[in-house]
């Protein structure tokens, strides 16, 4: 074989440099979806830490932001499609890193299908206040499959576009709560100041500690911006920044949110089944807002489906080039330049899963609630791994240590709390199968690499190679 022939690129690869700051900026915002976080988690938060909900926030802003600064050493040093995967790679080894990279699919994956269901439930709550009847099984099925399509349609269409639709949708839906919350306490008046929710007064530290497990778990999926690393403009530079900076600006967000909603509804907020439209309904706002809210979360529900989905593509992506799953997969698309068989896979699997719940019975948002779940726990294990992975990183390549293993320890105890706090005391059914679902599909994936390891024990030197340019000979 020639020269020539060894160094072609065997597929047409990611496209290079086409994401600048605002777009990545927009995969990390949209992969987290706030505005569906802001519609229900500050209820579930004042439930337990009542005027501890702002510290509980605080406090999981800050474990995220200590994940976050683990995450940005490594994408300061290595710009790789296979985010976190790759990262463990560099300090842990091939093992750990496809662990990491397992749970980060799981966690990608069930973010997807779940958030499918909570575009669903409100696109159907949205048709319905046009008089469009689509809350029964028949609608809920069409609007998956339609929902569905058109999330794969975009992530294999490009980069670029898939991430500016998803940025669109997410703004738009963040504009319009953000214009509910200014304008409560513009109507509130001088009561809009609450100086009770910074007394702590009848908050109770386990409460507290409970209110932070549901705030960071509204911040999963926040590092999606790494997995760009070949598609970023600058890739060392502004996928670190884009990382820290989506945190501190969504924890903002969700502090004014969180704030807001106390302030208007008081205790009234723990009972709260709908606190956006709580809200509107008690400040006065005409019934045409209504239809904007459910288009706003229905949006971002949308929104998150496409970022998430995104990642999903690109870890399995590059588990292709370097030989860990079917090399076919390790493929992108001529035109698109997007890894379109991985999409595909990802969508069709999340709609079936989706209609397979619809026809037992289930409504979609108890889908949300399931698959978000089940995804959490992936990502809780890839955020501890990266964190330690991250402490050895630094020992090993000479650098400024301190402040990283400090992040590593908060980021690795917080993770192996939330974990706990998710499985004990004991959920009711069928969340208290949820981690025992997790950890199966984990068990499949390692059995299967340990077949890999034995049978094509090359591949493990391949693991966590991939940077900017395609591997040769794989794919």
């Amino acid at each position: 074989m020639s020269t020539t022939q060894q160094s072609r690129p065997v597929d047409a690869g990611l496209r290079r440099g086409v994401m600048g700051g605002a777009e990545l900026g927009a995969q990390a915002i949209a992969n987290i979806a706030p505005s569906a976080v802001l519609a229900f988690t500050a209820a579930a938060i004042f439930v337990s830490a009542g005027n501890g909900t702002l510290l509980s926030l605080l406090f999981a802003t800050i474990v995220i932001l200590s994940v976050g600064w683990c995450v940005a050493v490594f994408a300061r040093k290595n710009a790789s499609a296979g985010s976190i995967y790759t990262y463990v790679a560099k300090s842990l080894g091939p093992t750990a890193a496809y662990v990491a990279g397992l749970a980060l699919i799981i966690g990608c994956w069930g973010v997807t299908a779940g958030s499918l269901g909570g575009g669903v439930s409100y696109a159907a709550d949205l048709l319905q206040a046009f008089g469009v009847p689509a809350a029964g099984l028949v609608g809920f099925c069409i609007l998956t499959l339609v929902l569905g399509a058109i999330t794969t349609f975009f992530t294999i269409q490009g980069i670029q576009i898939s991430a500016r639709v998803s940025f669109v949708l997410e703004i738009a839906s963040v504009l319009i709560i953000l214009t509910l919350f200014v304008t409560s306490l513009i109507v509130l008046g001088p009561d809009a100041w609450d100086p009770q929710q910074f007394s702590l007064e009848g908050a109770p530290p386990q409460g507290i500690a409970a209110g932070m497990v549901l705030g960071v778990l509204g911040f999963a999926g926040f590092s999606s911006a790494d997995a760009l690393g070949r598609e970023a403009k600058h890739p060392y530079r502004t996928i670190p920044r884009v990382i820290m900076w989506s945190v501190v600006g969504i924890g903002l967000i969700y502090l004014f949110g969180a704030y807001t909603q106390i302030a208007v509804l008081g205790d009234e907020l723990a009972g709260s089944a709908n606190p956006l439209q709580d809200i509107a309904d008690k400040i006065g706002m005409p019934g045409w807002f209504t239809m904007f809210l459910l288009f706003g979360v229905a949006a971002s529900f949308s929104a998150v489906c496409i970022a998430a989905l995104n990642v999903l593509g690109r870890i399995v992506y590059v588990m292709g080039k370097e030989g860990v799953v079917h090399e076919s997969l390790g493929r992108t698309h001529r035109k698109h330049l997007t890894p379109h068989r991985v999409l595909l896979i990802g969508g069709v699997l999340s709609v079936a899963v989706n209609i397979a719940l619809l026809l037992a019975g289930v409504h979609p948002m108890d889908i949300v609630v399931w698959l978000d779940t089940y995804g959490v726990y992936g990502y809780m294990v890839a955020y501890a791994l990266v964190a330690f992975a991250c402490a050895v990183y630094v020992r090993k390549m000479g650098m400024p240590r301190k402040l990283v293993t400090v992040c590593a320890v908060i980021a690795v105890l917080a993770m192996a709390y939330i974990f706990f706090a998710n499985v004990w005391p004991v959920p009711a059914f069928p969340l208290n199968l949820l981690p025992y679902l997790f950890v199966a599909t984990m068990a499949v994936g390692i059995a299967w690499f340990i077949r890999v390891k034995k049978v094509r024990p090359e591949v493990l030197s391949r693991i966590g190679n991939t940077e900017t340019d395609a591997l040769e000979g794989i794919g």
